[in-house]
């Protein structure tokens, strides 16, 4: 071998040519999608709302019953004080069972909570008012249909902004 070989550079190959002013592939994002891990924790969400809320409709339907047919207060009374007294309860329930991962308790939760809840009362009354009015669901057995049915139909307004906007997830826990 001679003395020049051995300082030599082995040859590689030359780099592939790149086109000029070529942006790179864009990398595909997935897109938003529903998967295994998202359903389940939006059933289990259900499921924990389904809980308090029961909760909250039996307190409901128990005052409610309690002011209309065993103090003989006005159906509308009983129906907005009933409504009310399950308000305060479910706050409990949704705070500290269901939501309590999500954002820490603050003034704004509570007041967006309290504010969504009283259009909550407003829908199930003027859905309570045309059952038990307008439908003449007045006796003892349809007064608690009508109110049963405003509760499940002012829920489904409850469930999407408490989740949305009342008890919203931390960004800082992701």
């Amino acid at each position: 071998m001679s003395p020049s070989t051995l300082h030599e550079t082995p040859q590689t190959a030359p780099p592939a040519p790149r086109a000029p002013d070529s942006a790179p592939a864009p990398v595909p994002t997935p897109g938003p999608r529903l998967t295994v891990a998202r359903l389940r924790r939006l059933l289990l969400e259900l499921v924990k709302f389904g809980v308090v809320g029961g909760s909250g409709v039996a307190v409901n339907l128990v005052v409610f019953n309690l002011l209309l047919h065993g103090l003989a207060s006005g159906p509308m009374t009983a129906t907005v004080l009933a409504s009310c007294v399950a308000m305060g309860t479910n706050y409990l329930g949704f705070r500290f069972f269901a939501y309590r991962d999500r954002a820490s308790r603050t003034k704004r939760q509570i007041a967006l909570f309290f504010a969504f809840s009283g259009i909550g009362v407003a829908m199930e009354s003027v859905l309570f008012y045309a059952a038990y009015h307008g439908a003449d669901m007045s006796g003892p057995l349809g007064s608690n249909v009508a109110k049963a049915l405003s509760i499940v139909l002012a829920s489904a307004f409850r469930f999407l902004v408490y989740r949305t906007w009342v008890f919203q997830h931390d960004a800082r826990r992701r």
